[in-house]
């Protein structure tokens, strides 16, 4: 996809970054947050818009506590309901509707499709499983150490944004620490920059954006997802689109530790921050 970008300023200008592009809400299998509720807390906090990118996550495995086909998304329902909650908020906050699509390598013809059949903002390309298990229930690492899952972890990345191609910005991409049994003991983007570096260069190859997603914060590892370390080598390899979430499932979590935000970034050479609509990316000045 090639990019049109323009520069615009923040208009409320409470916090170093205005705009939380990644929420789930009661349409997302893992939460069950009605959508006003979030957008609620969103103008409370003083935001200038939001993205809600609920997860589509095609054959996701059976879950005990989630069900056979976790993660579907009922893509007509979504679009109708939030088109119409856009309207409500209009002039209040600007509501963009996106997805989260769980990244598999066998996937991209699949959602090539649904991302071309509905008129997304913003489309978040998310690695949610290794080896074929979620992360978050710890068979994952069963027999293993964690620098091994989280070796396999970025290469399977790496693998997936090869052949899936119809994401705008990389979510997460050291999700997986969030939940290895000695979390970042075993982790450095140091010790990973092989595999990370692959990953970096491939998607400014292809012209995509990362995230700095502040969920990290709330699950205790004390740094963004990924590691700022991760972040300022993304910028020293010439990326420029950045995107700031905060993967609230909960309003209290609406732009969660976003007052440390802006000097992340600026610590790691960004000027700006990326905000997609029309899935195109227009830049923000960090705490203008």
């Amino acid at each position: 996809m090639t990019h049109t970008c323009s520069v615009q300023g923040n208009a409320r200008g409470k916090l170093p970054v205005s705009s939380d592009s990644h929420m789930h809400t009661a349409f997302s299998t893992d939460s069950s947050t009605p959508v006003r509720s979030m957008l609620d807390e969103a103008v409370r906090r003083g935001l200038d818009s939001v993205c809600i990118t609920d997860h589509l996550d095609l054959d996701f495995p059976p879950d005990e506590e989630l069900g056979p086909d976790p993660f579907r998304l009922d893509l007509a329902s979504y679009w109708s309901t939030l088109s119409g909650i856009r309207e409500e908020y209009r002039g209040r906050l600007n509501v963009r509707i996106g997805i989260e699509i769980g990244l598999q390598s066998h996937l991209g013809e699949a959602y090539k499709e649904i991302v071309n059949r509905w008129p997304f903002d913003f489309v978040i390309g998310s690695l949610h499983l290794v080896n074929g298990m979620d992360p978050y229930y710890g068979k994952a690492f069963e027999g293993r150490t964690d620098a091994d899952v989280y070796r396999d972890a970025f290469l399977e990345t790496l693998e997936c944004i090869s052949r899936v191609r119809d994401f705008d910005s990389l979510g997460h991409l050291d999700y997986v620490v969030r939940y290895g049994r000695n979390r970042a003991q075993e982790y450095s983007y140091r010790r990973f920059a092989g595999e990370i570096d692959a990953v970096l260069k491939k998607l400014i190859e292809e012209g995509k954006g990362l995230e700095m997603n502040m969920g990290g914060f709330k699950y205790g590892l004390g740094f963004c997802n990924p590691h700022p370390d991760v972040l300022k080598r993304y910028r020293e390899l010439g990326g420029e689109i950045v995107t700031v979430g905060a993967d609230a499932h909960r309003p209290e979590h609406v732009a969660y530790a976003y007052e440390r935000a802006g000097e992340i970034l600026s610590s790691c050479g960004f000027r700006y921050y990326a905000v997609f609509e029309g899935r195109r990316p227009v830049f923000y000045p960090v705490g203008g």
